[in-house]
């Protein structure tokens, strides 16, 4: 398919419409080239279709099991000395160590579930093995500033609004920074912050909604926010909000792709061109252009000379991405060649190129950009001072990296060194700021990478995503006794020989939420942050897994239901209160012992499932009582 992407283009002004044969005839051939974000991650392999609700049991939690409020005793000996005072973190009780046992009955509304601390336990100091990462998509999360909501002529499509923009912001970030940190949450992860093409593409397979880079991973300028998310101050404000309440902003970068060319973009920029005398075809504003009853919203590239060489050289220029149009490079199939091959027909960059390169000819004419030309600079050069400089201006604390194995690793090895100098160099011009720490911190996604020790650690990675973790939560909702060869396994590895670390999520944005996969069932949203929040390593929540977010509409293609927008509405009415407040008592618990991520995993009993974590003086007790 990716061999095509030129001569798809090729054949659709000449040959369909010459003979009368309608865009619609060969939408399917197109259609990769405009699905969007999860077309975009079938090309990483990551294209898995979440569950519907129809291929789920209408009462999953029917098959957990049931828990046990009666009293039970658990052998603590190897974790606390006779005489030690105890607490349960769900229900406050106190009790004292006797003969190597305490009794102790679980809280109502706990699920079974006793969290035992310390009754005074030592302030431990923060450890990414044990963080909690909460990632909040910027556009869906929270509305901050409407003024910003209409940015570049972006309209809303009056219909399902699957693809377009919603409003949220830096500033609606901000505002919520107090509800983010009552999770216990360590870090933010947030979406790419830079400006996005200001149009669409067709999404989905069939074309039927207008797909923006709300999501931040179709980047137009990587020097300045997208004014759709808000101004500069307002993302100082974010972070500086954020560091206030001792929570790190990681941020969410991509060096493989640029966005794709749009018409809005093609009218703004000018770069591209349209086939002679088809602009009579276009509105005033280009973005604003509708299909014919009988098209789908791909029928727009039948405008589009992607032949025209000179017009083209305006756009990114072939020296810096393979796009497969004009005198550009054709991308080589992204499973035979990873690193050169174009995902889902986005321009490609050239990061492995040793070519030095001139700025691209349309942010030379961008008046807002920081872009500028640097001396001798390859594509790798630019991008990495375009995205640390976000470090080195606002104190970020790390990078959620996009896409790792379809960039060679010299990039990243690279991009770790510039950001740490880049952080170094904030904290120099900062010195009585707590946050930024003194080390930049990179976290990457590999699909489908899981609890092992690969090369990506030796390449600039502190972390990587665990794609395995999802799967297996689902039978620790269901009975959290299941989690124990998860847990051991995981905690064996992470702390083995050589440590290492991996972020497990139970929802994503580019798989599914958990709510869908285990069909919106409330007991299990609540009994799945025990297995989540109590796993070995870096966990992450996905907003609104802690306040059973549910999928919105995805049109032809699925994922988009995974960015619904934040359930603003059922948390404030106090309607998911209960839930809300039992993922922060874990969550709040996890942050109190980072041991709980970090630490040696030790299984106590059987009936009652106890077990300990340990890391030094950091030392909990977790149960769970089982009928």
């Amino acid at each position: 398919m990716l061999a095509l992407h030129r001569s798809v283009y090729a054949f659709l002004p000449g040959k369909a419409l010459a003979t009368g044969i309608t865009i619609v005839a060969i939408a399917a051939t197109l259609s990769a080239c405009a699905t969007g974000e999860s077309a975009r991650r079938a090309g990483d392999s990551k294209g898995t279709t979440p569950t519907s609700s129809s291929d789920q049991p209408a009462n999953p939690s029917s098959a957990a099991c049931a828990v046990d409020d009666a009293p039970v005793t658990i052998p603590v000996n190897s974790t606390f000395a006779d005489g030690a005072w105890l607490k349960d973190a769900f229900s406050g009780q106190r009790v004292q160590v006797r003969q190597g046992e305490v009794t102790i009955a679980p809280a109502l509304g706990s699920e079974g579930v006793i969290l035992l601390e310390p009754v005074e336990p030592e302030t431990q100091h923060f450890s990414w093995a044990g963080a909690t990462v909460y990632f909040a998509l910027t556009d869906r999360f929270n509305n901050g500033n409407p003024a910003n909501d209409n940015a570049y002529g972006r309209q809303p499509d009056g219909d399902q609004e699957i693809g377009t923009f919603h409003g949220g912001d830096f500033a609606g970030l901000t505002q919520k920074l107090d509800y983010i940190a009552a999770l216990g949450v360590d870090a933010l992860w947030i979406s790419p912050p830079v400006e996005q093409i200001h149009g669409w593409v067709g999404g989905g397979d069939q074309g039927d909604f207008r797909h923006y880079g709300y999501h931040g991973y179709y980047g137009l300028d990587f020097t300045v926010p997208d004014a759709s998310y808000g101004s500069e101050a307002e993302f100082r404000t974010l972070v500086d909000e954020a560091h206030k309440r001792n929570i790190r902003v990681v941020m969410d970068v991509v060096l493989n792709h640029p966005g794709y060319s749009t018409l809005q973009d093609m009218q703004d920029f000018k770069f591209g061109a349209l086939f002679e005398g088809f602009e009579q075809y276009l509105p005033e504003h280009w973005g604003n252009w509708q299909p014919e009853s009988w098209e789908n919203l791909h029928a727009y590239h039948a405008l589009i000379d992607y032949d025209n060489t000179n017009a083209w050289a305006n756009w990114w220029g072939k020296d810096w991405v393979r796009a497969g149009i004009a005198d550009y490079d054709s991308p080589p199939n992204a499973t035979i060649d990873p690193i050169r091959g174009s995902l889902a027909f986005l321009p490609d960059f050239k990061t492995e190129s040793a070519q030095p390169v001139s700025l691209p000819a349309f942010l030379t004419s961008k008046a807002d950009t920081r872009a500028r030309p640097l001396d001798g600079a390859t594509v790798r050069d630019y991008l990495i001072a375009w995205q640390t400089d976000w470090v080195r201006r606002y104190g970020i604390d790390g990078f959620r990296v996009d896409t790792v194995k379809h960039v060679e690793p010299a990039t990243w090895i690279a991009l770790k060194a510039a950001g740490q100098q880049a952080l170094d160099n904030y904290r120099k011009s900062h010195p009585d700021n707590p946050l930024p720490a003194s080390d930049f911190w990179m976290v990457g996604e590999v699909f489908p990478h899981a609890v092992t020790r690969s090369h990506y650690f030796d390449e600039g990675f502190d972390a990587v995503i665990n794609f395995d973790f999802q799967e297996q939560a689902k039978a620790g909702a269901l009975c959290l006794p299941a989690m124990e060869p998860v847990y051991r396994q995981y905690a064996e590895s992470l702390q083995g020989e050589k440590a290492f670390n991996v972020m497990s999520y139970i929802s994503s944005h580019d798989t599914a939420l958990f709510s869908s996969e285990t069909a919106d069932d409330p007991l299990l949203q609540k009994r799945v942050a025990a297995a989540l929040l109590l796993a070995p390593g870096t966990t992450q929540i996905f907003y609104g897994d802690e306040s059973a977010r549910i999928a919105g509409p995805g049109g032809s293609d699925p994922q988009q239901g995974t960015r619904s927008d934040m359930n603003w509405r059922a948390i404030d009415s106090g309607e998911v209160a209960a839930l809300i407040e039992y993922w922060q008592t874990l969550g709040q618990f996890r942050q109190r012992h980072p041991a709980i991520g970090g630490g040696q995993h030790k299984m106590l009993s059987e009936r009652p499932y106890a077990f300990s974590r340990q890391n030094g003086n950091d030392k909990v007790i977790v149960v769970f009582a089982r009928k």
